[in-house]
């Protein structure tokens, strides 16, 4: 057999083995996880490593979620190559939009969308306390700790109050409740993929954006982008990104505008969650892919006027994550052992990502040499930044993973990390793209109809 044979088999092997190696370390999460929790119940969820319970059914979404898995699988990766570019971002927008409204209607409308948001820890529990915005802002962090008067749900008291502001804001244009609050997140969080589309042909990706679309719309990760806040998190900090690549690269007609909306976006993201000021390693990356810091000014400027608008307000960024961390071990994550969510939060990754995602990381690790020698000279090439975003997205994941700030929930908090993975599939041998697309859309199905996620 020729060598190129050789090598084409070896990489499909070895792409199987990563993907083998990531089921592995799930179900020894998952055996593990249970006998932790049966021995002294300190991992406080239900279907370890995912929050999760063990609930076998069927939902009106079921139907068209197989009609569509099979559709993108099958058709996904031609119609993404020869549709106009336009096209290819209506479409996979569409799709995606199919795709997480199906998965959440899966678990029904009330228990998939309208009650998702509205549970007792989440952000709808507190939006009846803003009635006066300024002075809710103002005593914003008297209500973080659970030794305060009136203390905020979880999820209020563990994000800044640009997260529970939204929802507020969707309540006083006329659209409360949970229902018009899961619509909006699943909504807003299935553009996700056309973001990460739009910073990849800015970057000289279109072919490869192309061949990743697919992979993007059939995420697993889209089960919990419906219906959750963090979905809505993963689209505004994939569209900041994307405003910065076009920025950077000059694409558009105003670039400094450009630049200064990205700015305003990436500044929003650190107000909706503390953990996504990690986003400033993959738009750190994506200036060097640029080679460029024009853009910089503009978006710290677009950066310092959400901050100001908030510090005006009453809400101190320090010193509410400081309260955070406190409000954080006076809770569950004071019992949760470390040393088994600082790896089992990897294998929650692995199935966020899917099998391909793991497989396409693979062979971005592979690529990375030759990506170094390509910035180091100055030029670019397709595997760049594919495997400069990838990387910049997995150091993100390893500092939150090694804070010890994410233990357990990762499946829905490193969603706007995750997203930047899945253009690695694009490194994968076309031959084997819809093979991989039934896999990827395999787990989510049977994550959806096996168990009753938590969001």
């Amino acid at each position: 057999m020729p060598t190129t044979e050789d090598g084409r088999w070896t990489g499909r092997r070895r792409d199987v083995l990563a993907a083998a190696a990531a089921a592995l370390l799930f179900a020894a999460a998952a055996v593990v996880g249970t006998l932790i929790q049966r021995t002294d119940h300190t991992l406080y969820v239900d279907w370890a490593p995912l929050h999760a319970s063990w609930r076998p059914h069927l939902g009106p979404g079921t139907p068209a979620a197989l009609v569509l898995a099979w559709a993108v699988a099958v058709h996904g990766p031609r119609l993404a190559s020869r549709l106009p570019w336009r096209g290819v971002l209506w479409a996979s927008w569409a799709a995606a939009l199919v795709w997480t409204w199906s998965l959440a209607l899966v678990d029904g409308w009330q228990r998939g969308v309208a009650q998702r948001l509205t549970a007792r820890h989440e952000y709808l529990r507190g939006v009846d306390r803003f009635t006066d915005v300024g002075a809710a802002l103002r005593g914003f962090t008297d209500h973080i700790l659970l030794t305060r008067p009136d203390h905020w749900p979880a999820h209020i008291a563990g994000h800044p109050p640009g997260a529970v502001l939204t929802f507020v804001g969707l309540d006083r244009l006329g659209l409360g409740g949970g229902g018009w609050a899961g619509a909006f997140c699943i909504t807003v969080g299935s553009s996700a993929a056309v973001a990460v589309l739009v910073a990849l042909r800015a970057l000289g990706e279109e072919r490869a954006a192309r061949t990743a679309a697919p992979f993007l719309v059939l995420a697993p990760g889209a089960v919990w982008v419906g219906a959750s806040a963090d979905g809505f998190f993963t689209a505004v900090s994939a569209w900041g990104l994307a405003l910065l690549a076009l920025a950077a690269t000059r694409t558009v007609r105003a670039p400094g505008a450009v630049a200064l909306a990205s700015g305003l976006l990436l500044g929003l993201t650190a107000y909706l969650s503390y953990g996504l000021t990690l986003l400033a390693l993959p738009a750190a990356a994506l200036l060097l892919l640029a080679r460029t810091a024009r853009p910089l000014p503009f978006v710290l400027a677009g950066a310092a006027v959400v901050a100001g608008a908030f510090t005006l307000a009453g809400f101190r960024w320090w010193e509410g994550y400081g309260l955070l961390v406190e409000r954080y071990y006076q809770g569950v994550a004071a019992e949760r052992p470390y040393g088994y969510w600082v790896w089992a939060n990897l294998a929650v990754m692995a199935v966020t990502a899917g099998p391909a995602g793991v497989a396409g990381a693979r062979r971005m690790v592979s690529a990375a040499p030759g990506a170094l020698r390509l910035l180091r000279g100055g030029r670019t090439g397709t595997p760049n930044a594919l495997v400069v975003m990838g990387f910049a997205a997995l150091l993100a994941l390893a500092v939150a993973d090694l804070s010890g700030m994410s233990k357990a929930e990762t499946e829905r908090i490193w969603l706007p990390f995750v997203f930047w993975l899945l253009p690695a599939t694009a490194l994968l041998p076309l031959p084997d793209l819809r093979r991989w697309l039934l896999v990827q859309a395999a787990v989510a199905l049977l994550v959806n109809h096996l168990l009753l996620t938590s969001w």
